[in-house]
């Protein structure tokens, strides 16, 4: 007997195959595409392809449609924040309206949990009273080790917004970072060909980003940094690959220099508009990022 789904506003043009692993459970691509091929998935009984596009009021019909959880589920430990956790999660909150929110990430939190991570802001957020009528929504990451501001949609029409606006690059990002060596030049941009592995296949991307000094000595250079691109680990790999690897970074840096126990890489500022109208939001560095610029004689925004 079928099983029938219809689709709400909060899902118009999404993926079918996104659909599923969001409202049915996570499977495999694969077994989407081969139930999607028997017909075992339909969109208003009519074969579809895994990158048909939802439309309002559509029927998602699911015939023998009937995955093994034990082998195709993700192995994802469901992380239950406390009490405590939620209460504790309110102080990352930096604005919030009916459309989205905007967080502080704290170092050491990974914004989406997985296989190997348990604790996640996702699902800690989730139970906050900001998304008592509504859910979250990522449009965008920072790593686990990098600290600052994070925007999260909370309805499907500003995450697809949101995720417009970023791949057209309307979205404006700074960095403050602290890394090892003296950067000469007081500005400048770092630009080229960043290599990364999904699985055996090597994927080169062209990375971009803009960057101004603010202070710096002989041993160490504080600088405020502007991605133009948003590749994985961009400015951690930008600036080991030129000789001045980001302090306390665990991956890409030389032995000598990871006896840190931080990530100085903060997501500082964000600006955007939408409907003409402007909105910036900043974040202050964590207090581990103060005491490094307090060791290493740095003053922040001493240069702008």
């Amino acid at each position: 007997m079928d099983k029938i789904f219809l689709v709400k506003k909060d899902f118009v043009n999404s993926r079918i195959d996104r659909w599923i692993k969001r409202n049915i459970c996570q499977v495999p691509q694969s077994f989407i595409e081969k139930n999607l091929r028997n017909k075992n998935v339909t969109i208003n009984k009519a074969k579809v392809k895994s990158s048909y596009k939802l439309k309002i009021d559509d029927k998602v019909y699911l015939n023998n449609f009937n995955p093994n959880f034990s082998c195709h589920l993700s192995k994802k430990r469901r992380y239950v924040p406390s009490k405590r956790d939620i209460k504790d999660s309110e102080a990352f909150i930096v604005e919030n309206n009916e459309n989205f929110c905007v967080i502080n990430k704290p170092y050491g939190l990974a914004v989406q949990g997985g296989s190997k991570i348990k604790k996640n802001l996702v699902d800690l957020i989730a139970e906050n009273k900001i998304f008592l009528n509504s859910k979250p929504f990522i449009v965008h990451r920072i790593d686990k080790e990098t600290s600052g501001i994070l925007i999260i949609a909370k309805n499907r029409k500003y995450a697809q917004l949101f995720t417009s606006l970023f791949r057209i690059r309307k979205i404006h990002k700074s960095y403050l970072s602290i890394c090892h060596g003296e950067i000469k030049k007081t500005k400048g941009i770092f630009s080229g060909d960043l290599i990364r592995y999904d699985k055996d296949r090597k994927i080169s991307e062209h990375a971009v980003t803009n960057y101004k000094v603010l202070d710096k000595n002989d041993n160490s250079t504080l600088l405020i940094l502007n991605p133009v691109t948003g590749r994985k680990h961009q400015i951690r790999k930008q600036l080991f690959l030129v000789g001045y690897p980001v302090i306390g970074d665990s991956k890409y840096n030389l032995p000598e220099n990871k006896m840190h126990k931080n990530l100085m890489l903060h997501a500082y500022s964000i600006k955007f508009m939408i409907n003409k109208k402007k909105y910036k939001y900043t974040v202050n560095v964590p207090d581990y990022f103060k005491k490094m610029l307090l060791k290493k004689k740095l003053t922040l925004f001493k240069n702008s």
